[in-house]
């Protein structure tokens, strides 16, 4: 489920009647079905006209007719076959934001920034993301061909796909040398949580007694998912302080903060974020930097800090709409601007076939920062160190924004993956042993 998800009531026509104010829509509509030069179903250009509105505000609201209500309450629920991309709309392009780990687009080596530019032979640049995404899933088991178009690839990627359900874990972990627990979070799904404190009990078991001295928590390419579970997991590195807080038309309506008796409150965090790290992985990252419980290495992160709220309409369809914002405990607003790492990464040294950066505030529409009302405490980035993917000993320059580390040694220092070496360089000289 997208971030922030959650439903609400239907709203009363005594509050505000709205009904004066679509008379002109009702004037339209006589004059189309009694002119148009061929008959109209009534039903589609209302529904037609429903979208619209609906499309026009920002691009995660959305009208979902019954067909496509029907089909987001499987995906929420998960039952679904699928090859297992994270897709979203770019404009006319269709993104892969991150393939989740273990899916079959992963096992086939779809990338973070691919554009999808054919299923099953048919050119789909332009069309509606939701009939894309509709084309892509099917019966475990059946195949699917996708044309993918890379940086830096004249001719499109073609990939023979088998889907299969998508039911993978979000969580991965491994313990470093020196006692680092390296905890990497895919997406936050249900259980997610609980999967997080599995690995924590599986990597003390694995240390045999000795102490974990720190966690390199990994959300790159995270694209969010539960803010619940998000909430549960800052939880474990948090003894007080906020969470995250939600506004509406500039009025807190919500605010989460944090318990005792986590499981990570007194050890050093270092949170890895890049460019695709999105939606509820920001605002965990953003609680941890708010208390000053964790230093974020990285790239500025996506910046998808709104609400989606899930309406339930007559005749079995629905509606999905932004109703607000998050906000981190000091009061900066996620939304168009996301997370600014404490250590820069350096974007300057992309190497000619790095990843178009594209981000919430790149999308047509985009809901901005703050809305009238105010309320946004913009972030100070003056204190923020840069790093040079030469500073971090990349080969030839490397790539900043390249392909995460499939892979993870047990001592990261000289791993190809930058933003990993430097988040755990610097892990080991906070707990005093770096070399």
């Amino acid at each position: 489920m997208a971030i922030g998800t959650h439903r609400v009531a239907e709203a009363t026509p005594e509050a505000q009647s709205p009904y004066s104010a679509v008379g002109q829509l009702g004037r339209v509509l006589v004059q189309i079905e009694n002119h148009y030069v061929d008959p109209v179903e009534r039903e589609k250009i209302v529904e037609g006209a429903i979208a619209g509105m609906v499309s026009n505000l920002d691009p995660h609201s959305a009208y979902m007719n019954p067909e496509e209500w029907k089909q987001f309450q499987s995906d929420t629920e998960g039952k679904f076959g699928g090859v297992g991309i994270e897709v979203d709309g770019r404009g006319d392009k269709l993104l892969v934001i991150a393939p989740i780990e273990g899916s079959p687009a992963h096992r086939a080596g779809v990338r973070s920034g691919d554009v999808i530019i054919g299923v099953d032979g048919d050119d789909v640049t332009g069309q509606p993301l939701d009939k894309v995404v509709k084309r892509m899933r099917g019966a475990p088991g059946t195949k699917i061909k996708l044309a993918l178009r890379r940086e830096g690839v004249k001719e499109p990627v073609q990939i023979e796909l088998t889907r299969e359900i998508i039911k993978v874990s979000s969580v991965l972990y491994k313990l470093l040398d020196g006692g680092i627990a390296y905890i990497r979070i895919k997406q936050f799904q249900d259980r997610s949580h609980s999967e997080m404190l599995t690995a924590i009990a599986k990597l003390r078991a694995e240390a045999k007694g000795a102490p974990l001295v720190g966690v390199l928590l990994d959300l790159r390419s995270n694209p969010g998912g539960l803010v619940d579970e998000s909430a549960d997991i800052a939880d474990e590195f948090l003894s007080s302080g906020g969470i995250y807080s939600m506004r509406h038309r500039g009025q807190i309506i919500e605010q989460v903060n944090a318990r005792s008796g986590g499981s990570f409150t007194d050890v050093p965090v270092v949170a890895l974020v890049n460019e695709w790290s999105a939606s509820a992985s920001e605002l965990l990252v953003g609680a941890l930097q708010d208390n000053k419980r964790a230093t974020v290495v990285g790239a500025n992160t996506f910046g998808k800090g709104s609400v989606q709220s899930i309406l339930p309409l007559p005749h079995g369809s629905g509606m999905r709409l932004t109703t607000a914002r998050y906000y981190t405990p000091s009061g900066h607003a996620i939304q168009a601007d996301g997370i600014h790492p404490d250590v820069l990464i350096e974007s300057g040294t992309r190497g000619p076939n790095a990843l178009k950066v594209v981000r919430e505030r790149d999308l047509p529409g985009h809901l901005a920062a703050e809305g009238p009302e105010g309320g946004n405490i913009p972030r100070d980035d003056a204190g923020a160190l840069a790093v040079a993917s030469e500073d971090a000993g990349a080969p030839d320059g490397g790539e900043v924004s390249g392909q995460i580390a499939r892979t993870i040694p047990a001592d990261p220092s000289t791993s190809p993956d930058i933003a990993l070496r430097v988040g755990y360089q610097l892990l080991r000289s906070k707990v005093g042993g770096a070399k």
